[in-house]
């Protein structure tokens, strides 16, 4: 009994998906990626099997792409397995899509010969040439009944008018996001799922379209995935630009950081300082009361340390200066005068030495004379 694995299989510039049938006895697995050549509604092409799936997992796959927005093509289809792609195969798919670039080009040069307001977006070969399809955007329903005609005539070969949304064009021509990274559709994302405005109040956005839209000029797709997370976030928070009032001021609610779970906090000085959501309600207790919050307290600590350290050198410089003027007080007083006594002749000097006297009993002594200095010479002015 030959046993059939199903594979979701990836093909086409749009990035449809499929699910393929392959048996075991074909030899095919998933070593590494393989090429594999399918037949769809649209003819044969190169399909990129991704793995095997479950029953279970093929019915989830059917309901989500149920819920994206009608297209030219389903989404996602029954294909048929083929063959293993070789080296030929491989090689004629990278041939179909270098003359892809060229037939766009054409095709655009004889969509100027008719001014049609159309825009064509891309080209794709079907594997084996029968089938040239065409992307294009419009506004309203278009006439080009004439131009296909051409455009067989030029081509040699069936072709197929696909118009595609802005969303769809986005997916197929691969540009960069708002984030910087490659848009989700154009690498994972497979449906487009429907996207309102009720969707942005309710994550309490800013309405500017300029920060809620897509390089498609649509609502960007990851409000859709982002909805329950916002929601909630902002149950136990005001909207945004909601005001508490108090005597110190009013602080104002700018924005939410969804990646910390923070709330950015305008507050009465002009700083923003972000507040977690577990902690809104303690802080707007807090302020109500009057207190200080965050690095608000903080600071206030430190400015009441600080007026403290200044007052103690305020009272010591004034205790000194104080203590200067004590003291400079008593030294500028007069003295009181005492009466002047003339010393008496009698009276010995205590600091002059007394004159030794002779002593009779040295006679030595008393028959000393007494040495006198020797004069100068004058000196003579005749010599």
């Amino acid at each position: 009994m030959q046993r059939l694995n199903t594979y979701l299989t990836i093909f086409g510039k749009p990035r449809y998906l499929g699910f393929a049938n392959i048996n075991e006895e074909s030899g095919f697995d998933l070593e590494r990626p393989k090429w594999a050549v399918i037949r769809t509604s649209r003819g044969y092409e190169m399909g990129l099997p991704g793995g095997i799936i479950t029953p279970e997992q093929q019915e989830m796959y059917r309901q989500t792409t149920a819920k994206f927005d009608d297209s030219s093509e389903a989404m996602l289809q029954d294909v048929d397995f083929v063959r293993e792609a070789d080296a030929d195969d491989i090689e004629n798919y990278y041939t179909c899509r270098n003359e892809e670039d060229e037939a766009l080009l054409v095709g655009r040069d004889i969509l100027a010969e008719y001014k049609i307001d159309m825009k064509l977006v891309d080209a794709e070969y079907m594997l084996d040439r029968r089938r040239l399809y065409f992307y294009f955007t419009a506004e309203q329903r278009v006439d080009f009944r004439e131009y296909v005609r051409e455009l067989a005539y030029e081509f040699r070969t069936r072709i197929e008018m696909r118009q595609i949304g802005a969303r769809d064009e986005a997916r197929i021509v691969q540009g960069i996001a708002s984030c910087g990274r490659q848009c989700c559709c154009s690498y994972w994302l497979r449906g487009f799922s429907p996207i309102s405005i009720r969707i942005v109040k309710e994550q309490r956005s800013a309405l500017n379209p300029m920060k809620i839209s897509g390089i498609c000029g649509r609502l960007m797709c990851c409000m859709s995935y982002e909805k329950e997370l916002y929601s909630e976030l902002w149950s136990s928070l005001p909207g945004p630009g909601a005001k508490i009032k108090t005597e110190k001021g009013i602080y104002t609610l700018e924005s939410l950081d969804v990646g910390s779970k923070q709330v950015n906090i305008r507050f009465p000085g002009g700083r923003l300082i972000p507040v977690a959501i577990s902690e809104f309600a303690d802080f707007k207790e807090t302020v109500l009361r009057g207190e200080e919050w965050g690095e608000d307290k903080e600071l206030a600590e430190k400015k009441r340390r600080a007026a403290e350290r200044m007052a103690a050198v305020k009272a010591r410089a004034e205790r000194l200066k104080n203590r200067a003027l004590r003291r400079s007080s008593r030294t500028s007083k007069p003295k009181a005068s005492m009466p002047t006594k003339k010393p008496d002749s009698q009276t010995p000097n205590p600091k002059q030495k007394p004159k030794a006297k002779p002593n009779p009993a040295n006679p030595e002594q008393a028959a000393r004379p007494k040495r006198r200095k020797p004069k100068k010479p004058r000196a003579n002015p005749e010599a």
